[in-house]
């Protein structure tokens, strides 16, 4: 595949925190806490399809020019924490702005 437009950000994706007591096994993905992923448009490889589900529009957000703090509770404008739909990972989210 040939990646031929210039994204204008990059995205960094850190395990925050697994479960109540931060066991891998609690998670389907097996998501352990200090993971980190990065990704300008499409999935990360080993990151959650279902997390990416609700990953996706907060990246294309930023993109647009929103700002994640009107989107996520305690967020600043390019990072903020959301959990997983199943309510089991929580992942920190950062949008970083890419030299074109």
């Amino acid at each position: 595949m040939k990646n031929w437009y210039k994204e204008d950000y990059s995205f960094k994706i850190a395990v925050i925190s697994v479960g109540t007591n931060g066991k891998p096994e609690n998670c389907r993905n097996g998501h352990e806490v200090g993971d980190t992923y990065v990704c300008e448009y499409g999935c990360p490889e080993g990151f959650c399809s279902k997390s990416m589900l609700k990953l996706f529009s907060l990246m294309e957000a930023v993109r647009a020019g929103g700002d994640l703090s009107n989107l996520l509770r305690g967020a600043t404008k390019h990072e903020g924490e959301f959990t997983c739909s199943d309510g089991v990972v929580v992942f920190r989210l950062e949008a970083i702005k890419n030299d074109l």
